[in-house]
């Protein structure tokens, strides 16, 4: 087999993946971007470096895991930037989707208060509660440890507690059903 062929045939299995996976990692960029520009850039950059790496990567089976690492990566370090520091949101979007699924208002209002939380809780946030990732699937893919990983999501869960209203949290109300 040829030089062409061979990569004739890693752009072929590149593309599989890419267009078989975008969707469901789209939505993680976004749950970590927090914005639709942000998670499609996030998601760019992460295909562009799982291409560049394609060749090194044996464990086919563990591709996402290594996507969402890359994800979160850069995710953390675009924070540390100073042009994104002056970046600032606004009350205004330039463009409105729609929503595919029913939303009782709660879910939005949640969303905003998880977007308030430093970039390593959001990241084990979306991966427990989104992802559904387990603590030690979250501790490989951010490379930390397990106990970070539960006192980054003690922390993140008493911090949307004590930030959501009386309506969305039960265990403010007089109605503790624990």
């Amino acid at each position: 087999m040829g030089k062409h062929d061979r990569q004739a045939d890693k752009d072929a299995d590149f593309s599989a993946y890419m267009s078989g996976r975008q969707t469901a990692l789209y939505r993680t960029a976004y749950l970590l971007a927090g914005d639709h520009a942000g998670a499609e850039d996030l998601l760019q950059t992460a295909f562009a470096k799982l291409y560049l790496s394609w060749d090194r990567i044996r464990d086919r089976e563990a591709l996402d895991g290594y996507v969402r690492r890359i994800m979160v990566n850069e995710n953390n370090s675009l924070w540390r930037r100073a042009w994104k520091r002056r970046e600032h949101a606004t009350d205004t979007m330039p463009e409105t989707g729609a929503v595919d699924v029913y939303d009782d208002g709660m879910g939005g209002a949640l969303w905003s208060f998880v977007q308030t939380l430093p970039p390593k809780q959001r990241s084990v946030v979306v991966l427990r509660y989104y992802e559904q990732l387990s603590e030690a699937e979250i501790a490989d893919v951010l490379g930390i440890s397990v106990g970070t990983v539960k006192s980054q999501a003690s922390r993140a869960l008493a911090a949307l507690r004590a930030r959501a209203p009386h309506s969305l949290n039960p265990h403010e109300s007089g109605d503790d059903a624990r």
